[in-house]
């Protein structure tokens, strides 16, 4: 863990990481906190929400109760040079502003997000992204725009994806071949929606309708698509396997064929129930009899898959470190290593009518599942990221995959113009 020795180092010559963040939701106050009280040598600078009251609840449930409210660059970066936080609700003074060494995306909003991380690499400030929903839409022209405009586009820990990227890391390090990267989840049910949900949302401070992509698997699939591509992985099946193990993740070692996992390349899934959760594991091979040996003597097994896990993904408490990787080690958590190999395709949640309209993420009339790339192409598939705002053109029923000549896309979407555009730079 160099970066907190470096972090204490800039700690102590009076020379703070200096983050802005877009958004003020449930993550990022808890970003807010950790910064505030747990990351010497880092200072959260500004907070940019369109509700500015919300940005200034972050900074209040902090302790920080000193805060400017600025509307121009000029005054921000004089907050930025006192060390006096500031809100703001223009998110382009993030971007353009001189003194902030990275900003975070903790919005999940697809638009909203598209924008600021295009006016962040225009002003070339690099990029932490807690938004899963943007990344597995577009992340690898985005990493590509990024690249030519010389600044990390990347994931954070925390999430899953990430936490399971550093696993992956760690065991091609040490000499394995991972061939299955796998979330362990708690929960799914397609059909659950922002009403069945509204009580648990409630309980912990949350909104339902994220919550509600949570648990009807929306969320998981753009998780696992961003480990796709960062691995060039695939699924085996639309959806992945999504086995119900109720067991310990190291008794899936004997349930996937290695040879067509070999064939895959790897491939990307989730279980329900698994111990021990709420984590990750990676299963890897390795093809060296004296090597097999050394790992069954520490007690992994006889292989030929060999099991390891995170037992834990703790969000909010790990996005501070990517800020510190990225900033101080130009080391991205996770990212796109080429184009993109799993797609992530909008589903009938509900009989839909012609006319309809499809609501938010996590909503009412929809679910997003994991398919190839090659597949979401050649059959026209709506991608889930742009499904919100949609009006069917014709009746579709229950748990149909969407296509685009199913509904109408609304015009002059920012999303739908970079959608096109990662289509024609990376074909199937």
């Amino acid at each position: 863990m160099i970066y907190d020795t470096l972090l204490k180092k800039r700690e102590a010559d009076g020379n703070p990481v200096r983050v802005g963040m877009f958004g003020a939701g449930f993550m990022a106050r808890g970003i807010t906190n950790q910064i505030a009280h747990s990351v010497p040598g880092m200072v959260l600078s500004v907070i940019c929400n369109r509700n500015l009251e919300k940005a200034r609840r972050a900074y209040e449930e902090a302790g920080i109760t000193d805060i400017a409210e600025v509307t121009s660059t000029a005054a921000l970066a004089d907050c930025i040079r006192a060390g006096r936080a500031a809100i703001t609700s223009d998110p382009m003074l993030l971007c353009e502003v001189e003194g902030l060494d990275c900003l975070i995306d903790a919005t999940g909003a697809i638009e909203y997000g598209a924008s600021i991380t295009l006016a962040a690499f225009k002003n070339g400030k690099s990029m932490v992204s807690m938004n899963a929903e943007l990344d597995a839409t577009v992340g690898p022209l985005l990493k590509r725009k990024a690249d030519e405009a010389g600044v990390i586009f990347t994931g954070c820990d925390g999430d899953q994806p990430g936490v399971e990227m550093n696993l992956y890391r760690f065991v091609k390090s040490i000499g394995l071949t991972p061939l299955v990267c796998g979330n362990i989840k708690g929960l799914q049910d397609p059909y659950r929606n922002p009403t069945t949900q509204e009580g648990f949302a409630k309980q912990w401070g949350q909104d339902p309708y994220m919550v509600t992509s949570f648990a009807d698997g929306t969320k998981i699939s753009f998780e696992q698509a961003i480990v796709a591509n960062a691995t060039g992985m695939t699924v085996n099946k639309r959806g992945m396997i999504g086995r119900d193990h109720r067991g310990h993740i190291d008794e899936l070692t004997q349930s996937y064929d290695v040879e067509e996992l070999r064939k895959l390349g790897g491939i990307v899934d989730y279980t329900v129930g698994s111990k021990p959760g709420p984590g990750v594991f990676v299963l890897a091979a390795h093809d060296d009899p004296k090597q097999q040996h050394y790992l069954n003597l520490y007690k992994l097994g006889t292989g030929p898959l060999y099991s390891f896990y995170t037992p834990y993904h703790l969000c909010h408490f790990e996005v501070p470190l990517s800020v510190a990787r990225l900033v101080l080690c130009q080391d991205a958590v996770i990212q796109p290593i080429a184009g993109p190999m799993v797609d992530v395709v909008a589903t009938a949640k509900v009989d839909l009518a012609e006319g309809d309209v499809i609501d938010t993420l996590g909503g009412y009339k929809s679910y997003g599942q994991c398919e190839t790339y090659a597949i979401s192409r050649e059959q026209r598939l709506l991608p889930m990221g742009l499904a919100e705002g949609c009006r069917l053109r014709r009746a579709v029923p229950k748990d149909t995959v969407l296509t685009y000549d199913d509904v109408e896309i609304p015009a002059d979407r920012l999303i739908d113009q970079l959608r096109a555009e990662q289509d024609k730079t990376f074909p199937a």
